[in-house]
């Protein structure tokens, strides 16, 4: 559906997988990102395959990830909260996304964490050098797009020097 969409003119599409917050996963993270991970791989790829064969991929881009990553030690179960498997926390820190197509480079894993996995380390992406990046490649000035907010006009980069990552880019 999200091919047909994007064949169709519609600029953006999200596309969401789960009831709730499924990858929220505080407890049982071992099975239940396996699961949620096995139930997405097709749909995901069959995407991906439809856009190249079509034409699409190099003007559409593809990301998936969210708003943070996992710590890299395991959350006791915590009796009274829901949380009766071992899992894992929320880390701001240290996460993956990945992108493809519409301008970025294939084949790259870019930047590391530290050796727990904790905090990233090398070559580190803010989500100010990530959105300066993605304005760049929808050829948008992220200093002229505005929105309220607490009654005041902000910025995507909010007075940041986000900054484009040319090492993410196809020449």
């Amino acid at each position: 559906m999200a091919r047909r969409l994007l064949e169709r003119g519609v600029r953006y599409v999200q596309c969401y997988h789960g009831h709730v917050q499924p990858w929220d996963s505080h407890s049982n993270i071992h099975l239940e990102h396996r699961q949620l991970g096995y139930e997405c791989d097709q749909g995901i790829a069959a995407l991906l395959t439809d856009l190249k064969e079509r034409g699409l991929f190099e003007d559409t881009l593809v990301l998936c990830g969210g708003e943070f990553g996992r710590t890299p030690a395991v959350e006791l179960p915590q009796p009274g909260t829901g949380n009766v498997e071992l899992g894992r926390d929320h880390n701001h820190y240290g996460f993956t996304m990945w992108l493809a197509g519409g301008g970025f480079r294939g084949g790259l894993a870019y930047g590391n964490t530290d050796e727990f996995g904790h905090k990233a380390v090398e070559k580190v992406v803010n989500h100010y050098d990530y959105h300066a990046t993605l304005f760049h490649l929808f050829g948008l000035d992220a200093e002229k797009l505005t929105f309220t907010r607490n009654t005041q006009d902000k910025t995507i980069l909010d007075g940041q020097a986000g900054k484009i990552v040319h090492d993410l880019l196809d020449a």
